[in-house]
């Protein structure tokens, strides 16, 4: 038998150093080649890391929430024939290969949700809590079930590999009868319990960059209402004539479409600062960032080449991107690169909101609510779908006016959608 290392991978883009995420295994663990066995994370994306062999796991060369150095030892694989020769262990990896000799605690005791051993028969299987502060490993097509169905996960035992739950756990969970080992089922029972979060991978990164921002960025937020009604009235127009050969339209390619057309007059917003070298770029393309509310965070995949898509192409790319960027499938270059942000909550939007703006992008523009409200009208009083557009601006680059002007524009697009199409 052998030994075989897996390092940290160099991940590119000059990266040195990446957030180890999570482990989808543990010491002890049989795993099979090609299976993933981390998750870690760049300033870009999160990034799976497969095993290039099958072997018996011997130690983790490090701890969830840890930043390690490209070329660090990752996993120590025990496998047949001579492996990859290395010899000498790392302190960390002798510790945790160590670890198992201790006294091994019974499996619903595990602090590691990925230790428990899932009985073969689920209907027999107790409902036995994980501790405080562990996280369940699941896909997020499964996180974003069982938060639809109003499950906790931590409640939930997993049957895949390293302790993952699957959709048939679920499926198992939710036909048989919750006891009062479960959730509890009176809504006004006293609770006493409390969690703890690590602020890690996902969240640490939007943390970080959202604290940056607010630090560095000299924001100020401009609101303006917008009439809809129009536009609201083509876009179902178009949804009833085409939407079964070249898809739904929402409403959000409307709203590229007008960025793009007002950023032809208005350069200085379709921009990025390099406030360190002080350099203002003004960008041609128009690399539209979508920002997309995951089961892990926000994240902003970006619509490139805005201003070359139709209605249908930009539409159909945004939901590809979206869809990508919930099922934490999206690549570093599709996360990156965007000139200018947009925001929407749809029928969470609220009012009003001060969106944050993308640096090192100087505009952000947040879409609020729709809805039907009267409004006069040469002296009448009509019933006319309205909608917030609630936008923020770096203020050490575009001056306030800039911006009142841009959002005019946008509004009188949108107002008179023909004038989107108009050359």
């Amino acid at each position: 038998m052998g030994t075989h290392v897996i390092k940290m991978p160099d991940i590119g883009e000059g990266i040195a150093q990446v957030e180890l995420v999570e482990w989808f295994v543990k010491v002890g663990d049989i795993i099979a080649e090609d299976q993933v066995v981390a998750d870690v994370m760049t300033d870009k994306a999160t990034v799976e890391i497969p095993s290039p062999v099958s072997g018996k796991v011997l130690a983790l060369g490090g701890q969830p929430g840890e930043v390690m150095a490209v070329g660090s030892e990752l996993i120590r694989i025990e496998v047949e024939g001579s492996g990859n020769h290395v010899d000498v262990p790392t302190a960390k990896a002798v510790e945790a290969a160590a670890a198992p000799v201790a006294a091994k605690p019974a499996p619903q005791q595990e602090v590691k949700p990925a230790a428990y051993q899932a009985p073969a028969n689920h209907e027999a299987a107790p409902i036995v809590p994980r501790q405080p502060g562990d996280k369940p490993l699941a896909s997020p097509a499964v996180r974003k079930r069982a938060l639809d169905a109003g499950i906790e996960l931590r409640y939930v035992h997993g049957s895949g590999p390293a302790g993952r739950i699957l959709h048939e756990d679920l499926d198992a969970f939710m036909s048989k009868p919750q006891s009062s080992g479960g959730q509890a089922s009176n809504g006004y029972a006293k609770r006493t319990d409390s969690q703890q979060v690590p602020v890690i991978g996902l969240r640490r990164k939007i943390a970080q960059r959202m604290q940056d921002a607010k630090r560095r960025v000299a924001h100020f937020s401009y609101v303006e209402e917008i009439d809809v009604t129009a536009l609201e009235a083509l876009r179902q127009q178009l949804n009833s004539k085409h939407g079964d050969s070249r898809g739904k339209l929402t409403l959000l390619p409307f709203l590229v479409r007008a960025l793009v057309v007002a950023l032809r007059d208005f350069p200085q917003i379709n921009a990025t600062y390099d406030d360190e070298a002080q350099i203002i770029t003004r960008h041609g393309a128009v690399h539209v960032g979508i920002a997309t509310q995951g089961d892990n965070g926000l994240m902003v995949p970006v619509l490139r080449h805005a201003e070359a898509g139709s209605l249908w192409s930009n539409a159909g790319e945004i939901s590809r991107l979206a869809h990508a960027a919930r099922n934490n499938k999206a690549g570093r270059e599709e996360l990156s690169g965007s000139t200018i942000t947009l925001t929407s909550l749809g029928a969470l939007g609220g009012i009003v909101s001060t969106p944050v703006v993308n640096t090192p992008e100087v505009a952000i523009v947040g879409v609020n609510r729709m809805v039907e409200r009267p409004v006069v009208i040469d002296g009448q009083i009509v019933v006319r779908k309205m909608m917030n557009l609630s936008s923020s601006f770096d203020h050490r680059v575009v001056d306030g006016m800039d911006a009142a002007l841009f959002i005019q524009a946008v509004r009188g697009l949108l107002e008179q959608p023909a004038c989107l199409f108009v050359e």
